[in-house]
């Protein structure tokens, strides 16, 4: 069989990621692109995601800078999570906006990571920033070689540090 490219495995992950991403589906998301270290997802703000300020919940942007952040981290095929993340709220999202987070990543070293995501609505108003911190677990791929997507559920070896 021949060898992946970056790309190819790339999409790959994106695919075995998005089969079980049942948080963003309901948020109604879409990974738009990806590639090594990068991801793009878009998301329509609906009615029932504004608060009582009538503007786009916080939590639901911030969620979408994540699932970015998620998918470009992974796109290597090495299990990768969140240890920790930082957003910046810049200015307020409203009913049927389109925001797009673009995530990339500034430095993998060894088993960790730094990703920078910005927010941003269908006019280019940045909307938020988000930087997050990220952890690779050793030998565990995203999308294993039969195409299944092994999860964390059960794996008694699994120890994500603190800090």
């Amino acid at each position: 069989m021949a060898e992946r490219t970056p790309q190819q495995t790339a999409e790959r992950v994106r695919d075995g990621m998005w089969r079980n991403d049942r948080a963003s589906k309901l948020l109604g998301m879409h990974v738009d692109a990806v590639g090594p270290g990068t991801a793009t997802i878009t998301m329509t703000v609906r009615d029932d995601m504004l608060n009582g300020h009538d503007i786009c919940h916080g939590g639901l942007i911030t969620t979408l800078a994540d699932s970015a952040f998620a998918y470009a981290c992974n796109t290597y095929n090495d299990f990768t999570v969140a240890s920790g993340f930082a957003m910046d709220l810049l200015a307020p999202a409203r009913k049927d906006d389109v925001l797009r987070a673009t995530c990339f990543e500034v430095n993998k070293a060894g088993r960790t990571g730094v990703y920078d995501c910005e927010v941003t609505n269908q006019r280019s108003e940045l909307i938020a920033v988000f930087r997050g911190r990220s952890y690779t677990i050793k030998g565990k791929p995203v999308v294993a070689d039969d195409g299944s997507s092994p999860t964390l559920h059960g794996h008694p070896h699994v120890v994500i540090p603190r800090g």
